[in-house]
């Protein structure tokens, strides 16, 4: 005899209502994604055809085309792991703790290092990719710049050749670098 009181499902099987559930989350998460600008979708390394729906949808007018453009979305979404593309939108937001620990662990570095001439050399061997001359000139000038209380450029610069030094957790390694220039070659410019 079938016990109806009991609605547990078996181990390892699905119920329809959270399979909804999943798949509204996932298009949940497409919204958060067409909201991006073109350039922040091509740097999160999305599947080809995800990101061509994302930017399709961009360019639709029509209610019931962007509602049906973004189910579609959720549905190609199913195929995709959600897990880096969460984590990367957390970061955009500035809500991911690792990202927040990151940040601070260079704003620690770059006080240290303005703070102490020996630093420099501790820097030096825990990052060997750094350029130690470029390193202590631009403390130098970090420091002449504050003395003298003028506008913190290359305070600014020391933080960016910290940056790109130390990469971000859960990042690859050629995404930091492409920030880390990016965000570099904008504060040259000043």
């Amino acid at each position: 005899m079938t016990d109806y009181q009991n609605d547990s499902l078996p181990d390892g099987v699905v119920s329809k209502s959270q399979r909804k559930r999943d798949m509204d989350a996932l298009q949940d998460l497409g919204k958060e994604l067409v909201e991006l600008s073109k350039d922040t979708l091509k740097k999160m390394q999305l599947p080809e055809d995800l990101l061509t729906a994302i930017l399709d949808y961009k360019r639709f007018t029509a209610h019931g085309a962007l509602r049906r453009q973004l189910q579609y979305i959720g549905k190609l979404m199913r195929d995709v792991d959600p897990e880096p593309i969460q984590q990367y939108l957390l970061v955009i937001k500035g809500e991911s703790s690792a990202h927040i620990a990151w940040q601070h662990l260079l704003e620690r570095w770059r006080e240290r290092l303005m703070s102490d001439d020996k630093m420099s050399a501790a820097f030096i061997n825990d990052f060997p990719s750094v350029d130690p001359q470029q390193l202590r000139t631009l403390i130098r000038n970090a420091r002449k710049e504050q003395a003298e209380s003028k506008p913190p450029k290359s305070f600014r610069l020391l933080f960016q050749l910290i940056k790109q030094a130390i990469p971000e957790p859960g990042k690859p390694r050629q995404q930091a670098d492409e920030a880390a220039d990016d965000a570099y070659g904008e504060d040259e410019q000043c």
